[in-house]
C-alpha cells in the first residue's frame, strides 16, 4: 500500500484559513497579526498584572491581536496621569526653581516624595 505525503502547509480556499501540518493533523495557523507599538514601564507593569490578575482580558486580547495596542494606550494614559500629577503637586507644595536654586538638595527631596506619591496614585487607578 502506498501513502501519499502530505503538504507541510494548506490554506482552505473557501475560508482562507491557513493550516500547518504536525504529525498526522493539520493544526489552524491562529497567530493574530499585530501592529507594533512602543510600551513603555506602565505597559509593561499592566502586562504583568492582567496575566496574573485577568487571565480572561489577557487571553482575548491576546488572540484578537488587540494586546499591544491596549498595553500601548495604558502605558500612555499612564504616563500622562503621571506626570500631570506630578505638576499639581508641585504646584500646590511650592516645590519650583526658586526652592531649586536655594536649597537643591531640598528640592531633590521633595520631588522624589512627589515622584513616588504620584507613582503610587497611577498604580492604584491603572493597575485595578
Amino acid at each position: 500500500m502506498k501513502t501519499e505525503k502530505l503538504a507541510e502547509h494548506y490554506t482552505d480556499e473557501r475560508t482562507g484559513i491557513s493550516y500547518t501540518l504536525y504529525g498526522d493533523y493539520y493544526l489552524p495557523d491562529l497567530k493574530p497579526a499585530e501592529e507594533e507599538y512602543e510600551i513603555g514601564i506602565w505597559g509593561m507593569r499592566y502586562l504583568n498584572y492582567i496575566k496574573e490578575h485577568r487571565k480572561i482580558l489577557y487571553t482575548n486580547l491576546l488572540t484578537t491581536g488587540k494586546l499591544n495596542a491596549h498595553l500601548a494606550e495604558i502605558d500612555e494614559r499612564a504616563c500622562s496621569m503621571e506626570a500631570m500629577l506630578i505638576k499639581q503637586m508641585a504646584e500646590q507644595e511650592g516645590v519650583n526653581e526658586a526652592l531649586k536654586e536655594q536649597n537643591q538638595m531640598e528640592w531633590v527631596r521633595r520631588m522624589n516624595n512627589i515622584r513616588n506619591r504620584a507613582e503610587e496614585i497611577v498604580r492604584r487607578e491603572i493597575l485595578s
